[in-house]
């Protein structure tokens, strides 16, 4: 029942923008004016038992260390903490759609902050190496400490880690996933480092329970995924104490 009609906003052969139907309520209850962002494809299409999981986290029809899952997820996160939400619909030969909706608003961008000079930047917390395979999962890592004031480098593996280890000692932490694809896990890469860098904290992330109960019985902090800025933040005050703590908590 629309109260006023919607317009394109723009239009290629794969995705386009439009104001959304005022008062619509067909999309999870949804009401009101929203930006409606759809993204198609002419693929093959999803399976219709796999459709229903898509936005899962960690779902995935990848093999282990080949996909997190974490990336229709994100998206459906992020649609649904902005106060709109995802849909997806897919038809077997002819292609998949994906709707994102986000709430329109009147309110006109605030102006521009000043550069802040070097001189006035907030003290940094360290540096920080991410050890991560996804570069998706890595960028949100890397937003999350920089808020932190850390300074972040990142590799893919556990061989590129202790590579850079080996020649930057000016590494304050090590934040690793457990499950990577290179002959080594987060797991066994935390007990390489605190065999060559015993006074180095190192943090670990999985989404998955059987890893995280093994590297907790091990002696290690474990982030659960998907995590916040605030999970985060409790965990590495967990893993800089890590030696004080003989049986560190399980963080997130």
């Amino acid at each position: 029942m629309p109260a006023m009609p919607c317009r394109t906003a723009g239009r290629s052969a794969s995705l386009s923008s439009r104001w959304c139907l005022k008062g619509r309520a067909g999309e999870e209850g949804l009401s009101g004016e929203f930006v409606a962002i759809r993204v198609a494809d002419t693929g093959s299409g999803i399976p219709a038992d796999i459709l229903p999981h898509v936005f899962e986290p960690f779902f995935t029809t990848k093999e282990v260390g080949k996909g997190t899952g974490l990336g229709l997820s994100q998206v459906y996160g992020f649609a649904k903490q902005s106060g709109g939400t995802a849909t997806i619909t897919s038809t077997a030969g002819r292609g998949t759609v994906i709707t994102l909706y986000l709430p329109r608003t009147q309110e006109l961008p605030a102006p521009s902050i000043a550069r802040i000079e070097p001189e006035a930047a907030p003290h940094r917390a360290g540096t920080v190496l991410v050890v991560e395979d996804s570069p998706e999962v890595a960028e949100v890592a890397t937003a999350y400490f920089q808020q932190l004031g850390y300074m972040v480098k990142q590799v893919a593996n556990a061989h590129e880690a202790l590579e850079l280890l080996a020649n930057d000692p000016k590494i304050n932490l090590v934040f690793s996933d457990i499950l990577m694809p290179g002959g080594m896990n987060g797991l066994e890469l935390g007990h390489a480092i605190r065999r060559l860098y015993p006074a180095l904290p190192v943090l670990l992330a999985t989404g998955y329970s059987d890893s995280a109960r093994d590297a907790v019985q091990q002696g290690f902090v474990v982030l659960h995924k998907p995590f916040e800025l605030a999970g985060l933040e409790q965990a590495l005050r967990e893993a800089r104490t890590w030696k004080l703590e003989p049986a560190p908590r399980m963080a997130g």
